[in-house]
């Protein structure tokens, strides 16, 4: 399977939140990631994202646009700008761009697991595109919650609820979906999770035994006064007696009677 098991718990929580069966949400997750849920990025796990020059070219002022375009991030057809195949360079890149107009660059990138557009963030609920960026940065989970607001605001969550995959796939990756095979990638992935086997438990803490009591100390023995000393003398010297008198005859040869 493509996700490790910390990835698949956090797209299974996700799918729980939202009543929705685990391995479709995990079909969809795979097939728009590849399965990658992060890079490395100066040595942070960061989201996987990708540069859209023409949506960055449309949100710029004329006098930015002249420097976008200047520096190779900003173009007036989708395609021109293209994206390194390294997530590193491809964050350079959005830094960059970021340098010339930080709101513009942000809505201009398509974010994490889901490759949900920055630009949609008023349209899912976000209070800025720094909030759906915030999302796409913490964790799997994050990046899956966003991906989950974007099929529920699109009003595709019955659609994966039926796992009607050519609805899906046409209102996720649009009219071209088709010929893209999205549709029969996701219903291949889903059969595949579908059969996979329950993640264990999560570990839990071995419970501590309770410590014994501690044993209670023990009385301390009475002081006798000068009437009990003398009792205790009496008592010793009788005991001393009758120790004499059945002490066996072996003993040195004496107290032996005969």
């Amino acid at each position: 399977m493509p996700f490790d098991e910390n990835a698949r718990r956090e797209i299974e929580r996700v799918a729980k939140d939202r009543g929705w069966p685990a391995a479709a949400l995990l079909a969809i997750a795979e097939v728009e990631s590849g399965g990658r849920t992060h890079a490395i990025v100066s040595g942070r796990p960061e989201p996987l994202i990708r540069f859209e020059g023409h949506y960055f070219d449309r949100r710029l002022p004329s006098e930015k646009r002249a420097i976008a375009r200047r520096e190779g991030l900003a173009a007036p057809s989708a395609g021109a700008v293209k994206n390194p195949p390294a997530q590193a360079a491809r964050w350079r890149m959005l830094e960059r761009a970021a340098a010339i107009d930080k709101q513009a660059a942000y809505e201009s990138v398509s974010w994490g697991i889901g490759q949900v557009m920055g630009a949609h963030w008023e349209w899912l609920g976000y209070n800025s595109v720094e909030d759906l960026v915030k999302d796409a940065r913490n964790g799997v989970y994050g990046q899956v919650r966003l991906m989950a607001n974007y099929i529920e605001k699109a009003g595709l969550a019955d659609a994966l609820k039926r796992q009607d995959w050519h609805t899906l796939a046409r209102g996720y990756n649009g009219p071209g979906y088709a010929r893209n095979g999205y549709h029969t990638k996701m219903a291949a992935a889903y059969e595949r999770w579908s059969k996979a086997k329950p993640l264990p438990s999560g570990a839990t803490p071995t419970p501590r035994p309770n410590p014994s009591p501690a044993p209670k100390p023990a009385p301390a023995a009475p002081q006798p006064g000068n009437a009990g000393i003398l009792a205790a003398i009496l008592a010793a010297l009788a005991a001393a007696g009758a120790w004499i008198v059945n002490l066996p005859c072996s003993l040195f040869g004496i107290f032996c009677g005969g």
